[in-house]
């Protein structure tokens, strides 16, 4: 399981203890959702393009999600971007 570290700087570390009990909880708790609202948004799409081709849907959130990028219905976000960039350059 991978650790994501960030750095504050002793200001942003006092901003956010003004508006948080715990930056730390807070942090962990904004990756946690977004990582949640990402991964239904992945299985919906891969739902959708399985019914739509016949395709068996993977058992496990892990494995649909998994499987949603072996079928290429969703790549990363850094992939798309530079995509868009290669695009926008020809």
């Amino acid at each position: 399981m991978p650790d994501i570290t960030i750095t504050l700087t002793d200001t942003q570390l006092n901003s956010l203890k003004y508006s948080c009990l715990s930056p730390q909880e807070w942090i962990e708790n904004a990756a946690f959702n977004r990582a949640r609202i990402s991964q239904e948004e992945i299985i919906a799409k891969l739902v959708e393009h399985c019914n739509s081709n016949s395709i068996a849907i993977a058992t496990g959130a892990e494995a649909q999600v998994a499987q949603a990028y072996e079928l290429g219905v969703v790549d990363t976000a850094e992939n798309v971007r530079n995509a868009n960039i290669a695009e926008s350059s020809e």
